[in-house]
């Protein structure tokens, strides 16, 4: 009789933006543990600095409209390591619940009868936010709060322009730099004033992140200027204050 290895729980673990600063301390933990880390494209350098050197390192990002690692092989590969007795770590950007197709992994494991836990990460919408020098809700101002994709698997996504349109609204609108001009067309068909400010906040809290401080006339022109990953902010623009302090890369330098 062979025994049977030990089955860990797979952690999904939430890497947040990019910068190491904004881990979680179960994350933290958790990567310390790990002998197989199976990341996103988007997670930072500084986190995967993290990982120890004993443990092994599987890529498989994804890219908008580019190459991607198909999410059925994604699948198989987590069933596969934990059915090895491996400590895995599922490690995704931002939060793992916030369009990291969660529930598909997860459908994967419970298929196969394996446990799994979930150690939550922050969005790069929080941190985007605190960036500009702003809540994402404001007494008087927001109700509530819109987390939107910019793109959905036919293409460009639809929303409830109507109510995205109305003043005062906030949404923080992830993978939309290619949807930029469409975004806007959609929002000003449905009543929004051309002035609504608009903030891309692009490789949001890496050495490179970069404020893109706009209105909805000049949203597609700013997202042109963006190279890297960019959250749109839809209602939101940068403080005066956050405008004077020196640039954030040099900070973290």
């Amino acid at each position: 009789m062979t025994d049977q290895p030990l089955v860990h729980p797979v952690l999904f673990a939430g890497a947040g933006p990019g910068a190491a600063e904004h881990l979680t301390l179960g994350v933290l933990h958790a990567l310390a543990a790990a002998e197989v880390v199976i990341h996103d494209r988007l997670v930072g350098a500084e986190v995967l600095a993290l990982i120890p050197a004993g443990a092994r390192r599987i890529d498989v990002g994804k890219e908008g409209f580019g190459p991607s690692a198909a999410q059925p092989a994604i699948n198989a590969r987590i069933v596969a390591e934990a059915q090895a007795g491996r400590r895995v770590v599922r490690l995704k950007g931002g939060d793992p619940g916030i369009f990291g197709r969660l529930d598909e992994e997860i459908a994967a494991l419970e298929a196969a009868g394996l446990a799994f836990r979930i150690l939550p990460g922050l969005t790069a919408a929080s941190v985007a936010a605190a960036s500009l020098g702003q809540s994402l809700t404001s007494r008087g101002r927001n109700r509530g709060l819109r987390i939107l994709t910019g793109h959905d698997m036919a293409g460009f996504a639809e929303q409830d322009w109507r109510g995205l349109a109305r003043p005062g609204e906030v949404a923080a609108i992830y993978m939309a730099k290619a949807a930029a001009r469409f975004l806007q067309g959609r929002l000003m068909m449905h009543g929004a004033d051309p002035a609504t400010p608009v903030t891309l906040v692009e490789n949001v809290s890496r050495r490179e992140e970069r404020l893109h401080a706009t209105t909805l006339a000049g949203l597609p022109t700013a997202a042109g200027l963006c190279q890297g990953p960019a959250v749109i902010l839809l209602g939101l623009a940068p403080r005066a204050a956050v405008l004077a302090l020196p640039q954030l890369n040099e900070a973290r330098a």
